[in-house]
């Protein structure tokens, strides 16, 4: 065997070993990625239930004779906001998912000064479909909650797949950026109070 063969036969082994490194690196960074932009996806979907949900309600609401319009009108403007408030897959920023957060805080609050309106009807707090959207509107909750965990889960392995090293060193060659995980308003791990207990007087 010629001498020149062995070093070329060296650097041919070491190019084939970074190559295989940088691909597995490059496809297990994309695969963490999508699926974190997808756990979102299942987040917005969860919220636009609860948008829905709450469309329903406000028409059984309306059916209401003198309930009161003012409430019933911000119910139906921060719902417009919340629904008008979304985040393509690829712009998951800070500033975005406070705006989305925000969007979707207003809603929930308005949301709980309707529901307190509604203990001075009874009509209303006896009304089939009404007691049938409290169950899903909890439900829903619930939901919200493991799809934010799950979207943060997602975003924590990705982030920690292209900041240990050396996959660091090729995360910048390869403009793998860190994502932004989801972070609720202090108190809001807890699902809102959308509690439809009559019996209880509003305070």
């Amino acid at each position: 065997m010629k001498k020149w063969l062995i070093p070329v036969i060296i650097i041919g082994v070491i190019a084939f070993a970074i190559y295989s490194w940088a691909k597995g690196f490059n496809n297990e960074a994309v695969v963490l990625q999508e699926d974190a932009k997808t756990t979102w996806s299942n987040v917005e979907s969860a919220y636009q239930r609860r948008n829905d949900l709450i469309g329903n309600l406000v028409k059984t609401v309306q059916g209401a004779a003198d309930f009161e319009k003012s409430t019933l009108t911000e119910v139906i403007n921060a719902r417009a906001k919340a629904t008008s408030t979304t985040i393509d897959a690829g712009s998951l920023t800070a500033e975005n998912m406070a705006q989305f957060q925000q969007a979707q805080a207003g809603l929930s609050g308005a949301l709980s000064k309707l529901l307190v309106s509604v203990e001075r009807y009874p009509d209303l707090k006896a009304n089939a479909n009404f007691l049938e959207l409290q169950s899903q509107l909890e439900g829903t909750e619930n939901r919200i909650n493991v799809a934010r965990d799950r979207f943060n889960e997602g975003v924590n392995k990705y982030n920690k797949h292209i900041k240990i090293f050396p996959n660091s060193v090729l995360a910048g060659m390869f403009n793998f950026e860190e994502m932004d995980r989801y972070k609720a308003n202090p108190g809001s791990e807890n699902a809102p109070d959308v509690n439809f207990d009559f019996n209880k007087k509003a305070a």
